[in-house]
């Protein structure tokens, strides 16, 4: 399941041959043992409390699946948000460069 994979990335557990899991082996599906800590580390990352109240109102339902896709929601939406402030910080370095250089 790609999802679980991308879950897996963003907890920084990687599926190497130095990992004691195999991809094949994430569980966060289908077992609220893996995915706590995943929703925990989603209120310890960033600041958007909108996607953490849609993580809380998935929680409201005790529904695994849809906290499971919530979570997959808040990753991608981070995953970019982080992309776009590397990217912008990179055009702020160039920027001070070529400022530096003239």
């Amino acid at each position: 399941m790609k999802d679980n994979k991308l879950i897996a990335e963003f907890m920084d557990l990687k599926s190497t041959g130095l990992s004691i899991y195999k991809e094949s082996d994430y569980k966060y599906h289908k077992s609220w043992d893996w995915l706590m800590p995943v929703v925990k580390k989603c209120f310890c990352t960033g600041d958007n409390t909108f996607e953490w109240d849609s993580i809380m109102d998935a929680m409201w339902t005790c529904d695994i699946k849809i906290v499971h896709s919530v979570v997959v929601e808040f990753i991608k939406q981070n995953n970019k948000t982080n992309h776009l402030d590397k990217f912008e910080k990179e055009i702020e370095e160039i920027e001070r460069i070529e400022k530096d250089n003239n």
